[in-house]
């Protein structure tokens, strides 16, 4: 693959990003970011987990330049509840290169829905993991309900959750119209392996391209350096359909410490995870330009809606 050419690294709320040493392919998309801020703009919700910094839209753009993608999907983050005023701001100054994932609760009326799909929205957040939903009858409902308030739109469902819950939810994922898209590997566990519980059932789901899974943050499901043990499940998913993956950074890195209890009341600080590095790993575990070219680029075009020339 072609090598960018050296550039310094940039510092970002605490982190430092290498640009990557691979040149990326034309429309790649980072299909997980965050947007937080200013609070005196954006209220943070009441009932939130926790209360992050800020990480205003500028930042990730300057990051994004560091890193040479083009297109962005912004996740909306769970401490603003439902309102999505944010997200939306965000998606309406970025215009083409930008779609987003809203959260909505039973007072989010369809012209609501209307005005996030003009803004670039094309899916609805289910966040069971973050709100402790492991519950299969809870957390089916709440499938249910979210896919018909927005097949309409024919926005896509994303899911975050464990393979767990994501195995109970499976006789539901047949009932749907929807695509359905899970966040962060669906949470397996890297020091399992791929012959973990419930893994050979997502990799069957992502075989007959009913799922797509985003290989985002895996500092988030492996302890070792540099994520080594989280090759195998990259790997063991693109065996069985490189169609239905995405990758996206998580930035700016929300996430309490492990072992480290979440307080409301103190402002969390960002994980200092290195992007650049991020990709550079990503080009070694697929180590297939064509393959890299769908998950990057390809892919997102295609779930996201993005218009192309």
């Amino acid at each position: 693959m072609p090598q960018s050419h050296p550039t310094p690294s940039a510092a970002i709320h605490g982190g430092s990003h290498q640009p990557p040493h691979t040149v990326l392919p034309a429309g790649s998309c980072d299909c997980h970011t965050h947007v937080f801020g200013p609070t005196d703009r954006y209220p943070l919700a009441t009932d939130r987990q926790y209360t992050p910094g800020q990480a205003r839209l500028e930042d990730m753009l300057r990051l994004h330049d560091q890193l040479g993608i083009e297109r962005v999907v912004i996740v909306h983050p769970s401490p603003y509840g439902s309102d999505n005023s944010c997200t939306v701001d965000a998606l309406l100054a970025l215009g083409e290169r930008g779609r987003g994932v809203a959260v909505i609760d039973e007072k989010t009326s369809d012209a609501q829905l209307q005005a996030m799909h003009d803004a670039g929205v094309r899916g609805v957040r289910i966040n069971l993991e973050t709100d402790g939903i492991h519950d299969p009858a809870l957390a089916t409902r709440q499938l249910r309900w979210a896919h018909e308030r927005v097949k309409d739109l024919g926005w896509h469902l994303q899911i975050y959750t464990n393979l767990a819950v994501f195995a109970s939810l499976e006789p539901a994922l047949d009932q749907l119209s929807l695509p359905v898209v899970l966040d962060h590997f669906c949470r397996a566990q890297a020091a399992l392996g791929p012959a973990q519980a419930h893994f050979g059932s997502l990799l069957q789901r992502v075989r007959e391209g009913q799922v797509w899974v985003k290989l985002s943050a895996p500092h988030r499901i492996s302890s070792v350096p540099d994520c080594a043990d989280a090759a195998a499940m990259v790997q063991a998913l693109i065996a069985a359909n490189p169609d239905r993956l995405l990758w996206g950074s998580d930035w700016p890195h929300p996430g309490a410490a492990p072992g480290k209890p979440r307080q409301r009341e103190v402002v969390e600080n960002f994980n200092p995870i290195d992007d650049g590095r991020a990709l550079d790993r990503l080009v070694e575990w697929i180590n297939d330009p064509v393959t890299l070219k769908k998950i990057l680029a390809d892919n997102p075009a295609k779930l996201y809606d993005f218009k192309t020339t």
